[in-house]
């Protein structure tokens, strides 16, 4: 041995040591266990990006009809534009339905009938009114770039219970939310449990399709790949990067050999396409995304986001202008989706042990936007965060429940409040977690989730 390479070992072999610690508290990471029972293993939210309207979709309001175009009767608070002060009548019925007799809009016919299943928190509260920001804070408690997102702190809790698949996992059909992908970052947490983006097409990965459609010979350049680099490990010591890399090879092939199958429907039956409206061309897009939900949580990816599709000449559920047209080709797009996802989940038995949650980064104020802007059916509505509505499903939900209120002109929550810490606190408490006890050691402080707040909506717990 060289006197170099002496120094080189040595020096490489302190810095391991200094990785010990770090290596093995990742590695407890992907085994750790819940701090209880958990009611759901899996999670899928159902991203409307963008803010739908609470008023239009499920918190009626009588009296903005009673009072449409006559003046608020108070100020209202500042958001982004804050144009107009003119109360805006919902151009959309409401009926109740199920035995909850929860109000849905027409904008969901099927999702209508899926009611009894769910828990809608009609009393969500955020705290900001700009999209990036929002978005932020709803996918990781933060309004600012860099932190982790929910699905990265449940991977990093309780890893995932699949060995060919990421445990984070993205479904875009052409939309990306403002933020980009920093909404599903793993921020200071390891980057392994940054959440993976699937994009429509053959190869929905970016760099995973095969150089060598030979998958003997990939497999024996992937072994060459991995004995060259276990050599550099050898004779270097432990390095994290060069580990890292070796996993992500590793994964990388096995992604190769998983995905495909993943995204074959061939074997699902002509009723299934049908129920997930992957047979109409409005519903095609998000009805495949919706099933591909089904199918990773079958394969035990632990989160999955779905992202709102791409519409022609519509703003997501981002309507200021043309509310009733926006709103109804982004519900057309995704009711039918939705509920065949509820109802295929639950005849297969896997509602019960999946979470599902619906909801954008805030709703809607019950003013008319540009209300001079050519009529009644082209006005929209501003950004809200101080009272919208989300919904729950399975996964140790309470079924059937609606909580909280917000006053008669759908503006502020008034009764049972829920902070985007609370639905935090409470998406991890059904997955097993103690919200206060999923940390990490960074910059001085313990970091979680939930900050230094949140508490369990007890209320919405089976």
């Amino acid at each position: 041995m060289t006197r170099r390479d002496l120094l080189l070992r040595a020096a490489n072999g302190f810095g391991g040591l200094a990785l010990l610690d770090l290596m093995a508290r990742d590695a407890r990471a992907g085994t750790r266990k819940p701090h209880f029972e958990a009611k759901a293993k899996s999670v899928i939210f159902l991203f409307m990006d963008g803010g739908p309207s609470q008023m239009d979709t499920f918190d009626p309001k009588p009296r903005l009809r009673a009072d449409h175009g006559k003046p608020l009767p108070f100020k209202p608070p500042t958001t982004v534009f804050n144009i107009s002060d003119k109360v805006l009548g919902s151009p959309f019925e409401m009926r109740q339905h199920g035995q909850s007799g929860a109000w849905v809009s027409d904008l969901f016919p099927n999702i209508a009938e899926c009611v009894d299943d769910m828990a809608i928190i009609r009393s969500m509260v955020a705290d900001h009114s700009e999209h990036t920001a929002a978005n932020y804070f709803m996918h990781s408690g933060s309004g600012f770039q860099g932190r982790p997102s929910m699905g990265a702190w449940a991977t990093y809790g309780l890893g995932s219970a699949s060995e060919n698949l990421p445990g984070f996992i993205v479904l875009e059909s052409g939309l990306i939310p403002p933020g980009g992908m920093d909404c599903f970052g793993s921020g200071f947490l390891p980057a392994s449990h940054q959440g993976t983006l699937f994009r429509k097409g053959a190869y929905p990965i970016a760099d995973l399709e095969p150089a060598d459609n030979d998958s003997a010979a990939q497999l024996r350049k992937l072994e060459l790949l991995g004995k060259l680099n276990r050599g550099v490990l050898d004779r270097f010591g432990a390095v994290s990067e060069i580990e890292a890399t070796i996993a992500n090879y590793e994964m990388a092939f096995r992604m190769q050999r998983a995905v495909p199958d993943l995204l074959d429907l061939s074997k699902e039956t002509p009723a299934t396409l049908k129920m997930y409206g992957i047979d109409d061309r409005e519903t095609e897009e998000f009805g495949r995304e919706c099933l591909l939900a089904r199918r990773l949580v079958e394969r035990g990816v632990r989160f999955i986001e779905l992202l709102t599709p791409f519409r022609k000449g519509i703003d997501r559920w981002d309507q200021h202008l043309q509310l009733e047209k926006g709103h109804r080709t982004n519900a057309l797009a995704t009711d039918k989706p939705i509920a065949g996802l509820l109802k295929d989940l639950k005849s297969r038995g896997l509602l019960k042990e999946t979470l599902v949650v619906w909801g954008g980064e805030f709703g809607r104020t019950p003013c008319a936007q540009f209300p001079d802007g050519g009529g009644y059916k082209e006005v929209g509505r501003d950004h809200n965060p101080f009272g919208f509505t989300m919904w729950m499903a399975g996964g140790g939900v309470k079924p059937g429940v609606i909580h909280g209120a917000t006053d008669e002109f759908g503006y502020f929550a008034v009764e049972g409040k829920v902070h985007v810490h609370d639905l935090h606190a409470t998406m991890l408490q059904l997955l097993g977690i103690e919200h206060t006890r999923l940390t990490y050691r960074y910059s001085g402080r313990d970091m979680r989730l939930t900050d230094v707040a949140g508490n369990v909506v007890k209320e919405l717990i089976a």
